[in-house]
């Protein structure tokens, strides 16, 4: 179990950055993709917040793709879970991710009847 957690984060010209709470002394982590280990994580005291650490790292090319990419945080000594960030890239993700939401709508709705219709019948046979 860690103290620190992922409260921040963003990313610009290729470079993720985010801001870790807590602990009281610089902590050390280590970014994941699919598993493996990203090369250049640094990890700085915030300027701006006392306990706050602001964690860089640069995104491989080639861990950029169409789909949804998951990078892990971890503490680097115990490899406890600190927190994790997500980009999603492509046409066809977006197009899918549509697709699932209108058919999540369409099933909800048809729970939303079946419910319905549930209370009207047992409320007339008391």
């Amino acid at each position: 179990m860690t103290d620190l957690k992922l409260i921040n984060g963003s990313l610009r010209q290729g470079v993720w950055q985010g801001v870790l709470a807590g602990g009281t002394a610089q902590p050390s982590v280590v970014v994941l993709h699919d598993g493996l280990p990203l090369a250049g994580a640094t990890v700085a005291a915030d300027p701006e917040q006392v306990g706050h650490w602001v964690v860089s790292v640069a995104l491989p090319v080639e861990t950029l793709s169409d789909g949804v990419q998951t990078y892990v945080l971890r503490e680097a000594a115990t490899r406890a879970f600190v927190g994790h960030f997500t980009i999603i890239a492509g046409v066809p993700m977006e197009e899918d991710i549509r697709a699932e939401l209108d058919l999540l709508r369409a099933e909800l709705d048809l729970l939303k009847r079946a419910f319905r219709r549930h209370c009207v019948e047992t409320a007339a046979q008391t």
